[in-house]
């Protein structure tokens, strides 16, 4: 029985090695895998030649793209300074950047370098060293410019019936009681500043929405919410204005028109500065104004000493 299990052995084993080998590691050509499946025809054989001159047409454009230097000199970038207008920079010729001037010499230039036709805004921006996030940083304030601040503005005032007669005799261009909801009511906003009393603000509030983006909605803290209207017309007349200090810690205050000459524009920014000195907070240890510029509208700055 041995013997008759090896011979079958070694007949299986000479049948395996006269079989064909039919796996194979060389690669199969496309020529003989598509004859297979069935002869092309001439016209799929020359469409697909068509594609590949394509593909190496295609490839040699890329190879020469690589090889020439496609990069474009570029011209470089203009300073701000270049990039500003003929008359800004003939303007900016009459000022040395980096000087500082005390207030009246500063005052002097930015009147003579206005660069504009129309009467301009002369404007102080200080920085402070504080941070408004701190409810006792946070630094604002009213004051009335002794000279105003050469703006027109019409005051509109809400008010019971005893008020109105005060507020128009101050100078109140709108002076009106319930009727005054009405033209709210049809978006109708004709005026600049509104004053209300405390007992009719309520009703003012569903309008909040309307006049509150437009910096309108009367305030206790600007002095537009009152009891005695007609002073707070008399000074929005006067020329009163409120400054507070931005998110950066700086404050932007126009303080009056490049028409008022010099020494006028210097007694309202001594006003000015000195209220934003006197409301230094007591926790601000340091160095309290940063820096003090003046300009005008479209105008170029000027650096003015600290130490005022």
């Amino acid at each position: 029985m041995a013997e008759k299990k090896s011979v079958t052995k070694t007949k299986k084993v000479e049948e395996v090695k006269d079989e064909p080998e039919i796996l194979s590691s060389e690669p199969v050509e496309a020529e003989k895998v598509i004859a297979k499946a069935g002869k092309r025809s001439a016209k799929s054989l020359a469409e697909a030649e068509a594609i590949e001159e394509k593909k190496l047409k295609k490839q040699v454009k890329s190879d020469d793209s690589t090889k020439t230097d496609t990069k474009v000199k570029q011209k470089p970038a203009r300073s701000l300074l270049e990039r500003r207008g003929k008359k800004y920079r003939e303007a900016y010729k009459n000022l040395d950047k980096t000087k500082t001037y005390n207030l009246p010499d500063a005052v002097d230039l930015i009147i003579k370098s206005s660069p504009t036709k129309f009467d301009s805004t002369a404007e102080l921006h200080v920085r402070l060293g504080v941070d408004p996030k701190h409810a006792d940083q946070n630094i604002r304030d009213n004051i009335v410019l002794p000279h105003g601040t050469g703006k027109t503005l019409k005051i509109a005032v809400f008010a019971e019936d005893k008020e109105l007669e005060a507020a128009k005799k101050a100078g109140a261009d709108i002076a009106l009681g319930d009727v005054f909801l009405e033209q709210l009511d049809k978006s109708v906003i004709n005026f600049d500043i509104l004053i209300a009393t405390p007992s009719m603000m309520p009703k003012l509030g569903k309008y909040a929405r309307i006049l509150g983006p437009k910096g309108l909605m009367p305030n206790p803290k600007n002095g537009t919410v009152t009891t005695d209207t007609a002073k707070a017309v008399k000074e929005a007349k006067a020329g009163k204005v409120e400054y507070k200090i931005d998110s950066s810690g700086i404050i932007h205050l126009g303080f009056g028109k490049v028409s008022f000459g010099k020494d006028k524009l210097v007694a309202n920014a001594e006003v000015v500065l000195n209220s934003i000195k006197a409301n230094k907070p007591a926790s601000v240890k340091g160095n309290y104004v940063l820096s003090v510029y003046a300009t005008t509208t479209m105008g170029p700055s000027v650096r003015i000493d600290n130490n005022i």
